[in-house]
């Protein structure tokens, strides 16, 4: 049933078809994301044909030797149902072969993924609220373009199991969105990054070493975004303090993903991850 199926490496160009399928299932994505991913893994994003009609788009980020991400696992609606999604999931873990791999899938699909290898680690949960609110004046947020990119990197190494400096460079220079740091005696002690989605604004990540960093920057980032326009959260739900945050602010749930691993899971300080980056490449 899948002889007639052709997969291909997406150009930077075609990865907006991925991104368009993800808006229609409702992920939100932002809406300068695909330069950033791009950058991540130029190879990293396949796409399955029957004649010149898309049909399939799976996600493959390899970051090194040792650790991969699988997102933009879609099959159109019209084409589902005929093992294209199947074909391209095998083509995916191909190239991921060796590596760690994770993603993050929704409840529903958590027993397929099982047997495929993959175990669940941790649920994200996203939350909505409203941005707006009075202007955070306090002299240790400072633009993350103020420092360094040692010390961005720095700091951001214990949180990513894998260096991604090209994608993070790309993230934070994306247009429609402000990155802040937190810094305190020359030292870096958090950062988040709030960006427009197809639907308001998503703060992501939110790193702090500390509850009460998070929430300065979460409240700094937050009042920067219009009054009344939606803002999310994806937290990692071990994370108490990042539960207590968006409940301080009527943040509202909106829906879960599984975070699951094939392979040896990596240690994450998720007591200092108030905010997911990206559900699509991690």
């Amino acid at each position: 049933m899948t002889q007639d199926l052709h997969i291909s490496t997406m150009s930077r160009n075609e990865l907006d078809i991925a991104i368009d399928w993800a808006a229609a299932e409702g992920w939100n994505p932002g809406l300068h994301d695909r330069d950033s991913y791009y950058a991540a893994d130029p190879e990293g994003f396949l796409i399955g044909r029957v004649g010149d009609e898309p049909v399939a788009t799976i996600s493959v980020v390899r970051y090194d030797e040792r650790f991969g991400f699988l997102g933009f696992y879609i099959v159109h609606p019209e084409h589902r149902g005929r093992g294209y999604g199947s074909a391209l999931w095998r083509a995916g873990m191909q190239r991921l072969a060796g590596c760690t791999v994770g993603l993050d899938g929704v409840p529903a699909q958590q027993d397929n993924y099982r047997k495929s290898g993959f175990e669940l680690a941790w649920r994200n949960v996203r939350y909505e609220g409203r941005g707006g609110g009075e202007r955070v004046e306090d002299a240790r947020i400072v633009p993350l373009v103020s420092l360094t990119l040692d010390e961005l990197t720095e700091f951001e190494r214990p949180f990513f199991p894998a260096e991604r400096t090209d994608f993070l460079l790309a993230w934070l220079a994306q247009s429609d969105s402000l990155a802040l740091g937190c810094v305190e005696e020359g030292c870096l002690v958090g950062y988040g990054v709030v960006r427009a989605c197809r639907n308001g604004y998503k703060l992501a990540p939110l790193y702090a070493d500390r509850p009460d960093v998070a929430e300065l920057l979460f409240s700094a980032l937050v009042s920067c975004v219009e009054p009344g326009e939606p803002v999310f959260l994806d937290i990692p739900e071990p994370n108490a303090e990042a539960r207590a945050l968006v409940e301080r602010h009527a943040m509202q749930p909106q829906f879960e993903t599984a975070r699951m691993y094939a392979g040896p899971a990596p240690t994450l300080p998720l007591e200092r991850i108030y905010g997911m980056t990206s559900f699509e490449i991690g």
